[in-house]
């Protein structure tokens, strides 16, 4: 054997099976479009483009690996064998303490960058919205608001106000982590301090599951989950899935920590801090992602109970778990008690119900969830994961497939993560909601195992493949992936987040504070739709029911049976009745409308519409805002209120001294500048008269 040459040990295939069925998962889910294929109401869209662009990225990807292949054969390549090998069994752990330090601090500067430049530091999403609404309350020390006397003017999605209270409808933990920043007044950036105290815990992780690698090694693998884009724009963002990801994080370092050690006579203190983090981010990380957490959590109480029967001194670390379990489980219990009245029971069941949780069942939106649809979803969100992950020319999960599949071992921490990651899975095929920003935003707790995977391809290629030629041709192939991401998909990536939701990233503050407006009654010109459907939830009708009427039935006939509804004073079961027939009338009619810029709306072809159905077209052609981010605004002494037209007179009487504005763009454009009219009590007055 030539010195230095590395040893190549036979594979124990009894125990590498965990790898092979993770690899399975990933070609039948990621490999195939089932979602394109399967009549089950998804959408691919663009599909056969992007197939055209892998096909040409994989064929550009594979000349230039048979390119090196070439140059390394005819004695061209400039870096020997033995330089690698050197390289490959160095290990200072101080240098590898000082560099992950480093990584993390570059990933919070490039992370608050994203957030800045990227998603001018706003909330984009409604989700992001709602729990950022959370978190100024908590910050008030609030847990909830009052029920307004009439909520239709200050509703908004995933806000729950069903009852004499007024909440987000999200688990407490989301918020909370937002508060921190909210506390400092930059909410902003606590994605980017979450995504690079995550960066540092992965280098962690990265040890644990390699304890033999080098420092280069680890400081490389590192280095790609920092700057996996998938992971890069999530945590410049508010999403809940960065809070959640930090602490299971934690508690994966923790478990790796605490089952690292040889059996002890009796219990070390650090053995009981570990087990104690465990319990706390466990519990924490569920408060936030509640499915999430779960699926990291199980695997884990079957390890350490399995552990402790091999060894009973190992109980009174479950023990201690426990103990962390407890506390942060209580405060969730009190916080759920204090909003929906029960202490296990979560905002978002009490806004759509029993059809919102986990199993084949009609959503709350009326499509039913089967097995295969959820079978659809699940291979979804792996088929997303080929562009969003690495953003590589050729399919990102080719990376974590060759590491599962050129496996030699899989360590007790790889069956773990290898058991979390495919119960992640698994509950989201039981969740009836395709969840879409940002990439398949539902899985990003698969980042530290698909990472993890990945960058475990040189090293096995080099423990497994015999030519060096060979070796170097997949090295030049993944130095391409990662120009090709660079050059050729990333600023695309980029230049589309940057135009999206441009009406989200207004300061309303500021543009309020220039024009004078302060201590005033602002109301919100939304679109004909968004009013019709917060008039719904006024009247008492299911968040569920409402999105069946809304996108059921002709806009006109809602407006007309809804007007009637609020001047017969019919709320609830009264009014839901009605409802139902409208929807048996419409339903099988209706189609988008192309009147108006709002796509939600529909139109019965063929009916006649009234004036004011008539007017309400001419409003939404002249231009419309989002009134949610106006519920964000905390300065000024403004009230921010939808504008609902004649109903407007109930908040003109509630505060008779107030001056009174509409606030609307110069022009039909979502990037026209606001405008804030003055308007005169009398003459609305006039108006509504000559509208009815």
């Amino acid at each position: 054997m030539t010195p230095g040459t590395p040893v190549r040990r036979a594979p124990q295939m009894a125990h590498l099976w965990p790898a092979r069925v993770g690899a399975f998962v990933l070609v039948i889910l990621g490999f195939v479009p089932w979602a394109a294929w399967l009549p089950v109401g998804l959408e691919m869209p663009g599909l056969a483009a992007q197939l055209r662009d892998w096909t040409s990225g994989a064929l550009l990807t594979a000349g230039i690996a048979g390119l090196a292949w070439l140059t390394s054969r005819r004695g061209h390549w400039p870096t020997t064998q033995a330089a690698l090998t050197a390289h490959a069994t160095d290990r200072v752990p101080a240098r590898e303490a000082r560099a992950r330090y480093l990584v993390a601090f570059g990933s919070l500067i490039l992370y608050a960058w994203v957030a800045t430049a990227v998603f001018s530091r706003r909330p984009l999403l409604i989700d992001e919205l709602a729990q950022l609404w959370q978190a100024q309350r908590f910050a008030e020390g609030r847990l909830w608001l009052p029920m307004p006397a009439h909520r239709e003017f200050f509703s908004f999605l995933h806000l729950v106000d069903v009852s004499d209270r007024v909440y987000a409808q999200f688990p407490p933990g989301g918020p909370f982590m937002l508060w921190l920043g909210v506390a400092v007044g930059a909410a902003w950036l606590v994605g980017p301090v979450c995504g690079a105290v995550s960066v540092w815990l992965f280098a962690r992780l990265a040890r644990a599951a390699e304890p033999t690698a080098s420092s280069r090694w680890v400081l490389g693998a590192t280095l790609l989950f920092a700057l996996t884009p998938f992971g890069v724009f999530m945590f410049g963002s508010y999403m809940n899935h960065v809070t959640a990801l930090l602490w299971i994080l934690v508690a994966v370092t923790s478990l790796a920590a605490l089952t690292s050690d040889a059996e002890p006579a009796c219990l070390p203190r650090r053995n009981a801090l570990r087990a104690l983090v465990l319990g706390l981010a466990l519990v924490l990380a569920a408060t936030i992602r509640p499915l999430d957490a779960f699926a990291f959590a199980l695997p884990a109480a079957i390890w350490l109970v399995a552990r402790a029967g091999r060894s009973p001194q190992r109980w009174m670390e479950n023990v201690i778990a426990g103990i962390g379990v407890v506390i942060p489980f209580a405060a969730m219990m009190y916080v759920n008690q204090q909003t929906t009245g029960h202490p296990l029971r979560f905002g978002y069941e009490v806004l759509w119900g029993a059809s919102h949780g986990l199993g084949f069942h009609a959503a709350p939106w009326g499509e039913p969830h089967t097995p295969l649809r959820g079978f659809a979803l699940a291979s979804l969100y792996q088929w997303r994961l080929q562009s969003y992950l690495f953003e590589t020319p050729f399919p990102s999960l080719l990376l974590p497939l060759a590491g599962l599949g050129l496996a030699q071992r899989v360590s007790a921490l790889d069956r773990y993560l290898l058991a979390s990651s495919g119960l992640v899975i698994l509950f989201y095929l039981l969740y009836w909601h395709d969840g879409f920003y940002l990439g398949p935003r539902f899985v990003v707790a698969l980042l530290p195992a698909l990472v993890l995977w990945s960058a475990r391809v040189p090293r096995l290629v080099r423990d497994r493949v015999a030519s060096p030629h060979v070796q170097r041709a997949v090295r030049a192939a993944l130095a391409f992936g990662i120009v090709g991401a660079i050059v050729f998909n990333l600023p695309v990536r980029i230049a589309t987040y940057r135009a999206g939701l441009t009406s989200m990233r207004v300061d309303y503050a500021r543009t309020a504070e220039t024009a004078g407006v302060t201590n005033a009654l602002v109301f919100v010109r939304e679109s004909w739709g968004a009013q019709l459907v917060a008039r719904l939830w006024a009247l008492g009708v299911p968040r569920s029911m409402t999105e069946l009427v809304y996108r059921g039935t002709d806009t006109c006939h809602l407006e007309e049976e809804v007007t009637r509804l609020e001047r017969a004073g019919l709320r609830d079961a009264a009014a839901v009745a009605p409802l139902h027939a409208l929807l048996a009338q419409d339903s099988a009619f209706v189609v988008k409308s192309t009147m108006t810029p709002d796509p939600t709306e529909r139109v019965r072809p063929g009916a006649e519409y009234s004036r004011t159905c008539l007017q309400r077209i001419t409003e939404d052609r002249a231009g419309f805002l989002h009134y949610a981010p106006l519920r964000l605004v905390t300065t000024g002494g403004n009230i921010y209120a939808r504008d609902l037209h004649a109903r407007d007179s109930l908040l003109l009487a509630e505060h008779p001294d107030r001056p009174v504005y509409l606030l609307t763009r110069a022009g039909t454009r979502v990037d026209d500048r606001l405008v804030f009219l003055p308007l005169r009590r009398d003459s609305l007055a006039a108006a509504w008269r000559s509208d009815r």
